[in-house]
């Protein structure tokens, strides 16, 4: 049934994935109750411990955490305060509804609702993901919702178990709403903690994984797993713990274990979700139909209605409130698709469920499956044509360009600069702070080998060259080694034959061919200015050696290009001798020094005894003695040194590297400034 949901486009278009699974599950459940069977129920254990991890873990380890540390103010905001308006607004409302005459609801109390409004209040990420990865959203509304409905588990997890006690206890004092609130400090910073505690741990355990690289993808999946269960024993909050561990995880353990390992991870953890999401959906189904109900036309529209509207309500609210302190504001559009896609699920139902001795639980369960069906197939079913309406923004479906990502990181480095400069400390200075301290502490404990203290370009760019060179090793390939043979011009490579041949190099040369490899890549060096927001000094001899140091490369580049431009490939004669002369030996030049008083070095073809002469000319101001030492430089250019002595001091000053300018060329055009 998936394989011809992904085929056939026109359904998938049309109709949710999560849809014809609830529908499969409703005929499944009809069959088995028609043949008088009993249907299985979906169980809350069954849900919590074995189904529900693996899709938090898939969401939690492959999180785009750039734009959820972005706007994480904005998603805690959703989450918290919205979780509480809607739980408090939906149970106070129906409540007051039930107070009415004629709705036969009077029996219902106030902490009966608020505990009814609490397991109805609060986003489902199965329900998101599985609609949302559908129409392809943009990046932000995404993150948003996504967000909302996996933080707002902690909020949700102390709301029923509080609403839970008050219900047998029958009262609610001062010190109990205190409790409450630390209660959700616990729980929610509790489970933080404990899912990075296992995260580290992961991460310090592939540092050694190198020799049996098989149960690499083991230990994420147990670490992970270890996170949530440790969590749900001292009762904290387990989806947090799960994301907290695979956030904490990834980058340290995917730089210490190998290529198939990592591909081994992410298509076991999408299957492994995508079979869960499968059951849970069939399961709902089949409860539908196997379990207990009790209709109440008043209670169910009405909480129908009063989830919408308070759920619009609160978006609209908050978002005026958060849209005073965002860069980028929230638009009419992103907030109508933000309080459209707040989707129930299957962690209402489990929720539900677990309500074992309440009067109530039948007309509980019976309203909100209700509601899980009207989110999951009319919100769900009509979010894309009105996405597609509305004209809103859709993820891109290429990756961003290395120029893109390259301006995306200096921007933040800019923004962290002008932060630190104005005396602001914003999101841009602590995440650079915390980069810091990533770069200087916890990579040399948690990565292996050299691969902690190289940059990331840096680290790509030797595995390339590695790669680069075994498969040169291998296919017995013409390419040029990078960086290990600079003097060979690709010129003088010629191939031999049309035929595959390998080379029979031994161990020892390929090490070898490595070693040359390592040692020739470019080191990158980075010089940190010691400055002050009320002091910005800037020391002369930093920036001294910094334009002696691109002066060398500037001249080794000149060299280089004028050698493989100008070289021929089958060069048999030695290149003419070229003979310079100097009009003084011990001037010294500054930069700040004029411009008129730099030497340039000049090729004279027009003499008759050297056409490679090249002399060294001082175009300084006009002196009483400079037509005199023009006329003695014409001399020594026209009488060329006869003893040896001349000669020896001559060859010295030599250039190999270039046969001088072509005939076609100016004449005193200047090669070297």
């Amino acid at each position: 049934m998936k394989l011809g949901f992904h085929v056939i486009p026109r359904v998938s278009n049309v109709v949710p994935e999560s849809c014809l699974l609830i529908a499969v599950g409703l005929l499944v459940g009809g069959i088995i109750k028609a043949i008088g069977e009993k249907a299985p129920v979906l169980d809350s254990q069954l849900f919590f411990f074995y189904l529900l991890p693996p899709i938090i873990l898939d969401a939690g380890y492959f999180l785009p955490i750039q734009s959820f540390m972005e706007n994480m103010g904005t998603i805690l905001v959703f989450a918290v305060v919205g979780t509480l308006w809607n739980a408090f607004f939906v149970g106070g409302m129906m409540y007051a509804v039930c107070q009415l005459e004629g709705t036969y609801l009077g029996s219902v109390d106030l902490l009966s609702c608020l505990l009814f409004g609490s397991i109805i209040s609060a986003v489902d990420p199965v329900a998101v993901l599985a609609v949302f990865e559908e129409i392809h959203i943009n990046e932000l509304l995404h993150i948003l919702v996504f967000g909302e409905s996996l933080l707002n588990d902690a909020v949700t997890v102390v709301l029923y178990h509080l609403f839970v006690e008050f219900v047998h206890v029958g009262t609610v004092t001062v010190g109990d709403a205190l409790l409450g609130v630390i209660c959700f400090f616990v729980v929610s910073l509790g489970g933080v903690m404990v899912g990075a505690i296992y995260g580290i741990l992961g991460a310090f355990t592939s540092r050694f994984t190198s020799h049996t690289r098989v149960i690499e993808p083991l230990f994420v999946f147990l670490y992970s797993y270890m996170a949530y269960l440790s969590a749900e024993v001292f009762h904290l909050s387990g989806i947090m713990s799960l994301i907290a561990c695979g956030v904490m995880m990834r980058p340290y353990v995917e730089a210490n274990i190998s290529h198939k390992s990592y591909t081994t991870i992410k298509y076991f953890l999408k299957m492994w979700s995508s079979v869960s999401e499968t059951l849970i959906f069939i399961f709902l189904g089949v409860s539908t139909v196997a379990g207990r109900h009790a209709w109440n036309w008043t209670f169910v529209v009405l909480t129908v209605v009063l989830c919408l509207v308070s759920r619009v309500l609160g978006v609209i609210g908050l978002t005026y409130i958060i849209n005073k302190f965002r860069i980028v504001k929230l638009t009419k559009k992103d907030q109508f698709i933000v309080a459209y896609g707040g989707l129930r699920g299957a962690i209402a139902f489990s929720l539900g469920y677990l309500l074992k001795d309440h009067k109530m639980k039948e007309m509980f369960l019976t309203a909100i499956i209700t509601v899980i069906f009207f989110t999951v197939f009319v919100q769900g079913m009509t979010i894309r044509p009105l996405v597609d309406l509305l004209e809103v923004k859709k993820k891109k479906e290429s990756k961003p360009s290395i120029n893109e990502e390259i301006h995306t990181q200096f921007l933040d480095h800019l923004l962290t600069g002008i932060e630190d400069v104005c005396g602001h400390y914003g999101h841009h200075h602590w995440k650079d702070k915390l980069n810091r301290f990533n770069k200087m502490y916890v990579k040399k404990w948690l990565i292996a080998g050299e691969r902690s203290t190289e940059p990331q370009l840096i680290s790509f760019y030797n595995k390339m060259e590695m790669k680069q060179a075994i498969m040169l090793v291998e296919s017995g390939s013409s390419a040029k080694l990078p960086s290990a043979l600079p003097s060979v011009s690709m010129q003088n490579i010629q191939p031999r034959g049309r035929g595959r041949v390998k080379p029979r190099i031994s161990k020892g040369r390929e090490e070898e061919i490595r070693k040359v490899l390592r040692a020739n890549l470019q080191n990158a060096r980075q010089r940190l200015r010691s400055y002050s927001r009320h002091d910005l000094m800037i020391d002369p001899f930093e920036d001294n050696v910094s334009e002696i140091h691109f002066r060398k490369q500037r001249v080794q580049m000149e060299r280089r290009m004028s050698h493989y431009l100008t070289v021929p490939a089958n060069r048999q004669e030695a290149p003419p001798v070229r003979r310079v002369h100097f009009e003084s030996d011990h001037q010294v030049y500054h930069s700040g020094d004029d411009e008129k008083s730099v030497p340039s070095v000049h090729v004279d073809q027009h003499t008759p005894s050297s056409p490679d002469t090249v002399t060294l000319l001082a175009e300084s101001s006009p002196k009483p003695n400079q037509k005199s030492a023009k006329r003695g430089d014409t001399d020594l250019r026209e009488h060329a040194p006869d003893n040896q002595e001349e000669q020896d001091q001559l060859k010295l000053s030599r250039c190999l590297s270039d046969p001088g300018p072509n005939k076609g060329e100016d004449e005193d055009s200047t090669f070297l400034s």
